[in-house]
């Protein structure tokens, strides 16, 4: 129904004959620094979106009509 262990063992067997074990280990420290560097510019994005949105606040011009308040008080 669904890959077993051996089915596994058998493919990752394949895939190590096919790159060599050099290259699956150099693949791998790529992708790892690429994940690496992904999240550390998410994080960094964050950051600057939150500061960016107080500045946006403290220079922002509202333009629109003044209008009575139907509360009185």
């Amino acid at each position: 129904m669904g890959i077993g262990i051996w089915q596994l063992i058998i493919i990752l067997l394949i895939v190590l004959l096919l790159f060599g074990a050099k290259r699956l280990r150099n693949i791998g420290t790529d992708l790892g620094s690429a994940v690496k560097g992904f999240r550390s510019a998410i994080k960094d994005e964050e950051k600057d979106s939150s500061t960016s949105k107080i500045e946006q606040r403290e220079g922002e011009v509202i333009e629109g009509e003044v209008t009575k308040s139907k509360d009185k008080v």
